[in-house]
């Protein structure tokens, strides 16, 4: 057995998680593991074909539909958001991080498409979630319901806009909202919806045939449940593969909707790593990839964000790593983790992609030890 099955079993036999699909390519090579089932009664054996709730790592796709919107000349990177965002065309930020929700100052500058891509919006969440403007934003941006229940993008949109910003257009990294603000721009910008526009843009292409907002009847005896880790005890089911997942949402969230596996990740990352090309469709064009898997932060914006990014940077849609910090911590690594135990990275100077599945939830931005040691596995360390 290989050190990455060790790795994936080891957290399965101590019941961290039910099971896990575990996948590292380097070229034309690729490791796939699947340990435990699909949930903890053991219904079925996990697969390679298994489907999961990715949710932030859904942030990079979205990205790469706003750059190709910029590459056909629909938007414009250095363009207000307004044209197409009008909700947001004058808001209101905070005099400063902690004062009162009422104690607001016009915003000095338009928001801009790059600013949605390099999530410096002003909108968003810090490393302090105890912020008097944070914890507005909570009730719109994440008030414990989940996706299927957010109301309709324009309702939201409309609710965010009555938020104020924690920071100036520009000034700093804030974490979610961004990624929620580029699929509603995708889908005005592009006159149809973001989930028609994704699978007619990247998925069709790229042959990821398993991707979507939704899961079909057909495809939901390999859909994962979902669970949420327990203090006092095992982790406890939350979403079974016949319940949220199984119709559309009335929100679209760019930010962390989309359902996959592992080799559908796999045909996106490839289309990365050969500068926008994959399956004989080019994407985006090499400047595009080269824009999102390039650190766009500061220093300073990155020893902010300590929380989510531990000292790294971030591109469109994902961290990119600027300090080796760790051993699977390469400078140009690009990638990110989703919330329901999922993360996927590829690291453009060897050409390598590890992407690892899983159906129990994080508690925190923190990185779980399961994918720390997944990431010191797929690093050969």
């Amino acid at each position: 057995m290989s050190a990455l099955h060790d790795t994936l079993h080891r957290y399965v036999d101590d019941g961290t998680v039910p099971g896990a699909v575990g996948l590292v390519a380097r070229g034309e090579g690729v490791e796939v593991v699947t340990v435990g089932s699909v949930d903890f009664d053991g219904t079925a054996p996990m697969a390679r074909d298994s489907l999961f709730r990715i949710a932030s790592i859904t942030k990079p796709i979205t990205a790469a539909a706003v750059l190709m919107l910029v590459e056909e000349g629909r938007l414009a990177l250095e363009a207000p958001v307004e044209e197409w965002l009008p909700e947001l065309a004058k808001p209101s930020v905070v005099r400063t991080p902690d004062a009162a929700v009422e104690d607001v100052v016009p915003a000095v500058r338009a928001i801009t498409v790059e600013d949605l891509l390099s999530s410096r919006t002003g909108w968003g969440f810090p490393s302090d979630f105890s912020l008097p403007v944070v914890q507005s934003l909570f009730t719109v941006q994440k008030d414990g319901r989940a996706l299927q229940d957010w109301p309709d993008a324009d309702t939201w949109l409309g609710l965010l806009a009555h938020v104020p910003m924690l920071h100036q257009p520009g000034d700093a990294w804030l974490y979610g909202t961004s990624s929620d603000l580029q699929g509603i721009l995708v889908a005005r910008a592009s006159g149809g919806t973001l989930p028609d526009f994704l699978a007619e843009r990247i998925f069709e292409p790229l042959g990821m045939t398993d991707t979507a907002f939704e899961v079909t009847e057909s495809k939901r005896h390999r859909f994962t449940s979902l669970y949420t880790p327990s203090p006092d005890g095992p982790p406890e089911l939350t979403d079974t593969p016949d319940g949220l997942w199984s119709r559309l949402p009335r929100f679209h969230s760019g930010g962390g909707g989309l359902v996959s596996t592992a080799d559908d990740w796999l045909a996106f990352a490839r289309m990365l790593l050969n500068s926008g090309e994959g399956n004989g469709h080019r994407i985006l064009t090499p400047t595009s990839v080269s824009r999102m898997t390039t650190n766009h932060l500061t220093a300073e914006q990155r020893a902010d964000a300590t929380l989510f990014l531990e000292g790294q940077g971030w591109g469109y849609g994902g961290q990119v790593d600027v300090t080796p910090a760790d051993p699977w911590n390469v400078p140009g690594r690009y990638g990110w983790v989703g919330g329901t135990g999922t993360t996927a990275n590829i690291v453009p100077t060897t050409g390598t992609i590890a992407i690892m599945l899983t159906q129990v939830g994080m508690t925190s931005p923190t990185p779980t030890p399961l994918m720390r040691d997944f990431w010191r596995s797929a690093a050969g360390s």
